[in-house]
């Protein structure tokens, strides 16, 4: 959020170039020229309307090929306001659910851009970085199977910060780590994976060949435009006996429907497809796995009430400054943000304790979780 304060003229604490107010409104002009140096390029884009943004709708499932689809949500994009609508539909025979009309390679690069990376990298590596206790927990699940796996590939790895916490469970295993993104590159050179492998898993998946022991997709296959083909990448990375941990948001929580729109795993238009689990176990058994382990309660994340209020609050008075908007807001939607944000941390903090005290304990049990984990054996 902006700020129309202006810099006190007077010596003093506040004036200091290292005092808070004053960094405060550096970040706040560095990111009002940011915004300022994109907004021609997205007012291009727009200009050409957000059809092309899209493939033509599918009136088949594509996990089964039924055609009996239901309409599961329609929305827009809750987190960044781009234009643009958006649905999911639901098979009735298998229950998978996808995005339909999917965006196409255009409308993938027009969505994540500025999301994980340009104006967005900054608080996205923030908020992964801060993860490590969840990341640690993740490494853990694979204990019980593996003792000492030699070298462990984590596929849609972003900055690598699940490979640098993972370090403390395995200290001798040897962590790659793969993305589409240039993350993975800073990764490499920050020392949090020993190789950065830049691009997509399916396109390199040939010179990873029979190279691991273990491949991890932690919320990956959600953002895959062909998750089947996913796995069976990760089958031929794998070497036999190797393991193959998966996290996705569950399709089947019940808060996916108590909330809708609202509720926070949806993420559209960015997550694609959402596998129940029965349809996961099945596919894997088919490419020669063996599921050793399913887990509910511990991949859930805690957030499913907050994450509803927090939408719903930036719904009312979204960020102000985007480049995508024609032009910056006026003092009024500056003011309306503050009041709206101020109003609303009560309700935040109140649904936060409701859902690490309440639910949390519960997410195990009555499809409340709204994620699973597999882990899987190459046989």
């Amino acid at each position: 959020m902006s700020s129309s304060v202006e810099p006190p003229t007077t010596p003093g604490p506040a004036s200091d170039a290292h005092g808070p107010a004053n960094q405060a409104l550096k970040k706040g002009a560095a990111r009002a020229a940011a915004v300022a140096a994109l907004r021609p390029r997205y007012a291009d884009d727009l200009a050409r309307g957000t059809e092309r943004l899209f493939e033509p709708r599918r009136t088949d499932c594509p996990w089964c090929g039924s055609d009996r689809l239901e309409e599961r949500l329609r929305t827009t994009d809750l987190f960044q306001h781009k234009p643009g609508g958006f649905g999911l539909d639901r098979c009735r025979d298998c229950g998978h659910v996808f995005q339909n009309p999917r965006l196409s390679g255009e409308g993938l690069e027009f969505y994540y851009r500025d999301f994980y990376d340009g104006l967005g990298e900054k608080d996205m590596a923030g908020l992964f970085a801060g993860r490590r206790k969840t990341y640690v927990r993740r490494a853990e699940s694979l204990r019980p199977f593996a003792k000492a796996p030699e070298n462990w590939l984590d596929v849609g790895t972003g900055h690598g910060h699940f490979c640098e916490a993972a370090r403390a469970v395995f200290p001798g295993t040897l962590f790659d780590g793969l993305d589409l993104s240039a993350g993975v590159e800073l990764a490499e050179r920050a020392g949090r994976v020993a190789r950065g492998i830049r691009g997509g898993f399916v396109e390199r998946v040939a010179e990873l060949a029979d190279g691991y022991d273990v491949v991890s997709m932690f919320h990956y296959l959600e953002h895959s435009t062909d998750p089947r083909g996913e796995l069976r990448a990760a089958r031929r990375a794998l070497r036999p006996g190797g393991h193959l941990l998966i996290d996705v948001p569950d399709p089947e929580s019940r808060f996916s429907r108590l909330l809708g729109r609202w509720w926070l795993p949806w993420l559209q238009p960015q997550h694609l497809h959402f596998v129940p689990v029965a349809n996961l176990r099945r596919e894997l058994s088919g490419l020669g796995f063996t599921v050793v382990a399913e887990e509910h309660a511990g991949p859930h994340d805690p957030v499913d009430l907050l994450g509803a209020v927090w939408l719903l609050l930036n719904a009312i008075a979204p960020r102000e400054e985007q480049p995508w908007l024609s032009s910056p807001p006026g003092r009024f939607r500056r003011a309306l943000r503050t009041a709206t944000v101020l109003a609303g941390v009560p309700v935040l903090l109140a649904t936060a304790a409701l859902d690490h005290l309440v639910i949390r304990p519960l997410a195990g049990r009555r499809h409340l979780s709204n994620a699973y984990r597999v882990v899987a054996r190459r046989d």
